[in-house]
């Protein structure tokens, strides 16, 4: 007899609660504690031999559920080798786990042995873990598939039982996760009994996560497990004096009053969507720190040692606040953490509970979060945030098919263990989720991408890594033990824009910037970063050496894709427009900035696309409200100019934030449909893609993540340049003689989806030809104020007199905009 979960999964029928082993029961009894539920039920599902995906909020025991069956079952029958696998998205999350795990263990007095492997791991340890495995081995995904590409591999994993994923949802959908989802399938080859578990608290589908997680992708095998849900979080939105500015996107305007935040909670996180605006938050913090209180800062391009003693003294309890980026959204348990601020717009309800959920990290205690939005938008998006975390929904999610040039990385980890069989490779490949569908043709052209380099490159020696023996048989090697070494070296998920070190002269490294920032540099010049006023004093290799400073200083800037406000959150800002009973929870100066723009201009209905065009300065503008996101924004924004070009309408720019885009020129566009039919994302969006840099930068990705170029040799580790400049050549060759390379697909692939958010684009252009409702503006409209702020001056680092002079603009523009 069996029941059905909540998910529809079969489950086995469990007449009463599991019973713990003697010694974990006291281990609870002594403290005080009775295990959750869903605690107990994994370890039901555990000893039923079930796979299992766990949902639960923060602070929930997520963690503790998921190793509870691995404790036990080493409690009751103790083995030699590895038992669990506990894979992460984050080093830092292997640390902190062992850190918690080892603690329960020592107090139980089990002879369980746990470890860590990532890249921050010494050699010598790796090597001995191969052979003498600890019963738990926490890692990541890249140091997983680097595990599986070596001979003893074999025996290493022939015992395992259980591989626990956490924060699935922060790496199942990506790179990461194609590579997670194959080694899983190999994992499951050589171990056929292994049991999979999936951990997250922030989960919209979990049909899909069973999917991603299932062997052969059959979510009946995984059943899905519900945590108790958390005490409601106290959310609430910050607007010092009822003010809210008409531009900017940092929340900078209300730093005193976080700084009363922090001095009136035990310790407060403060959640920055960018590197940039962390240090300038940080910075800014300090200003308004009249009481000298102990302050942090925490982000992924600082140096490991740097954000270890951050983490340090975050858990000793000696920081009042921490201003942090995504680098803290997961798996930190803090317990003096009672306020999170998030500055700016949260961009999805999901990312909004993560962060939130790191204060009071205990299930029955409610989160405590306030969010500081920079401008009229961004209240409005804060607010669709919060009714959306009020009605518990999450921001969706979509999974693509896995990607090639992973696909390519891991078939050559495969070979560099030992020669395999082709058919039953594939059969393999195709047991992982995001290569269910991949076809024996293409599977075929990976293979001898791997073996030959592709035709137009298969003259050269170095680009053969495959060999079939005898020929025609399927049986396949490596041609030779340097292509093992080579893998070895150079294989991982994650492909940095090219950096350079900053560290004192004394060696003390402080982070890491890109090259082409410090290509701005020179000596003399003053850079913020690492929360210090820092003077260049010279370059050296890779490295720019700094001192100290105490003068004004630039921030940092890095390059890469600014989050994009979720479709789920765009549709709820797009119902605050055309639902004016809303707007009586608006603070005044938003409910007033609506109602003059629906009397000057109109409001957006869900199914229409407004676009208004006016003149201003001698200019014509052209503004769209699609609110689909930056990254769409700003592909679509070179599109139109383009287009503008064509139709002599000389265009001069154009601006974009997550909510519109505003295109200009000096003449009147008196047409805007002719410049958004749906011809334009062929024509010109392959012709941009082209010329522009796009496709180049997701070539040398895909280059370095498919082996084809590599990062480093024994020794000695290339530069950021050379690596560009051995792409850009392989590129041109490329593009010139075989344009359908495998790589070249691959790379198409990832400028498409990943770079420019084609599906948002596609969807805008599509409403544009159906339901654009155009109005002919005699001047600068209410909506439109925040984007003509930054025309001109998106490029100006935040700070000082750029900001002043913005703040006076736009309250000038506003005074026109609402007469």
């Amino acid at each position: 007899m069996s029941r059905r979960n909540s998910a529809g999964a079969r489950a086995p029928t469990v007449s009463e609660p599991a019973k713990l082993p003697d010694v974990v029961q006291r281990w609870f009894d002594q403290r005080g504690w009775t295990p959750r539920r869903h605690q107990l039920e994994m370890l039901e599902r555990a000893r039923a031999g079930r796979h299992a995906l766990l949902v639960a909020a923060t602070g929930a025991g997520k963690t503790l559920a998921g190793f509870l069956p691995t404790i036990c079952d080493l409690a009751e029958a103790p083995v030699d080798g590895l038992h669990t696998l506990y894979v992460s998205p984050l080093k830092a999350l292997g640390v902190d786990v062992q850190r918690n795990l080892l603690g329960p263990i020592e107090e139980m007095g089990l002879a369980i042995r746990v470890e860590t492997r990532s890249g921050d791991t010494p050699s010598d340890r790796k090597a001995r873990q191969r052979v003498r495995p600890p019963n738990i081995l926490l890692t990541t995904p890249e140091s997983l598939s680097l595990l599986l590409s070596y001979p003893d591999s074999v025996t290493m994993f022939a015992g395992l039982k259980t591989i626990v994923i956490d924060e699935m949802h922060a790496f199942a959908r990506d790179k990461r996760g194609d590579l997670l989802a194959l080694s899983m399938s190999r994992l499951q080859t050589l171990a056929p009994e292994l049991r999979r578990v999936g951990l997250s608290a922030t989960i919209a589908d979990p049909d899909a996560y069973r999917s991603w997680l299932a062997p052969d992708a059959d979510m009946e095998l995984v059943d899905v497990l519900q945590g108790d849900p958390g005490a409601e979080p106290d959310l609430s939105i910050l607007i010092p004096d009822g003010r809210i500015p008409w531009s900017g996107h940092s929340g900078r305007h209300a730093v005193r009053e976080v700084m009363e935040l922090i001095e009136q909670h035990r310790t407060t996180l403060v959640f920055c969507n960018t590197r940039s605006l962390a240090e300038l938050i940080f910075q800014d913090l300090w200003g308004v720190n009249d009481k000298s209180l102990p302050i942090g800062i925490h982000h992924g391009s600082l140096a490991l040692e740097a954000r270890r003693k951050i983490e340090a003294a975050m858990s000793d309890g000696k920081l009042r606040a921490l201003v942090a980026t995504s680098s803290l959204d997961l798996g930190i348990d803090w317990g003096d953490v009672d306020l999170v601020v998030q500055m700016g717009a949260p961009k999805g309800s999901s990312r909004l509970l993560q962060r939130i959920g790191r204060a009071n990290h205990r299930l029955d205690e409610p989160s405590k979060g306030i969010i500081v939005p920079g401008n009229r938008f961004e209240y409005l998006e804060a607010r669709a945030a919060l009714d959306a975390v009020g009605n518990r929904e999450l921001d969706p999610e979509s999974f693509r098919p896995g990607t090639l040039d992973t696909l390519a990385q891991h078939i050559l980890a495969c070979a560099c263990a030992v020669p395999f069989e082709q058919a039953q490779l594939l059969r393999e490949i195709q047991g992982a989720a995001p290569y269910a569908g991949l076809t024996q043709e293409t599977f075929e052209r990976v293979m001898q991408y791997i073996a030959t380099g592709g035709y137009a490159l298969r003259a050269y020696d170095k680009f053969r890594r495959l060999v079939e023996e005898p020929e025609g048989s399927g049986h396949w090697r490596i041609t030779r033990p340097a292509v093992a070494a080579q893998h070895r070296l150079n294989a991982g998920i994650i492909v940095d824009n090219p950096m350079m070190e900053v560290r004192f002269k004394n060696g003390r490294r402080l982070g890491k910037v890109e090259e082409g920032y410090a290509s701005t540099l020179t000596v003399g010049d003053h850079i913020f970063f690492a929360g210090l006023s820092l003077e260049v004093e010279r370059f050296q290799d890779s490295d720019i050496i700094v001192r100290a400073s105490s003068k004004d200083a630039r921030l940092v800037t890095y390059g890469g894709q600014r989050m994009s406000m979720t479709t789920h959150l765009a549709d709820r800002v797009r119902a605050f427009l055309a639902e004016p009973e809303q707007w009586q929870r608006f603070p005044e100066g938003v409910r007033e900035w609506l109602e003059v723009q629906e009397r000057r201009s109109r409001l957006p209905q869900p199914d229409e696309l407004l676009v208004e065009t006016f003149p201003l300065e001698g200019r014509h503008y052209m503004v769209m409200y699609s609110f689909e996101g930056w990254n769409a924004h700003q592909s679509l924004g070179m599109l139109i100019n383009k287009r503008m070009e064509k139709a002599r309408l000389k265009p001069m720019g154009f601006v974009a934030n997550d909510y519109a885009i505003a295109v200009y020129g000096l003449e009147p566009i008196t047409d805007p449909a002719a410049l958004l039919s749906p011809d334009i994302l062929e024509a010109e969006f392959t012709e941009w893609v082209e010329q522009s840099m796009l496709l180049k930068r997701a070539f040398r990705e895909v280059a370095v993540i498919g082996g084809l170029v590599e990062r480093q040799h024994p020794g000695k580790r290339k530069t950021g340049k050379q690596v560009s400049f051995s792409t850009d050549l392989i590129y041109d060759v490329l593009r010139r003689y075989e344009p359908e390379h495998l790589l070249m697909t691959a790379a198409w692939d990832d400028a498409r989806a990943r770079m420019t958010e084609l599906g948002r684009l596609v969807r805008l252009v599509e409403r544009a030809a159906q339901q654009m409702v155009h109005v002919s503006a005699e001047r600068v409209t209410p909506m439109a104020v925040p984007l003509m702020v930054i025309v001109g001056r998106e490029a100006m680092p935040p700070g000082g007199e750029a900001d002043e002079s913005l703040l006076i603009q736009a309250e000038a523009l506003a005074q026109e905009a609402m007469a």
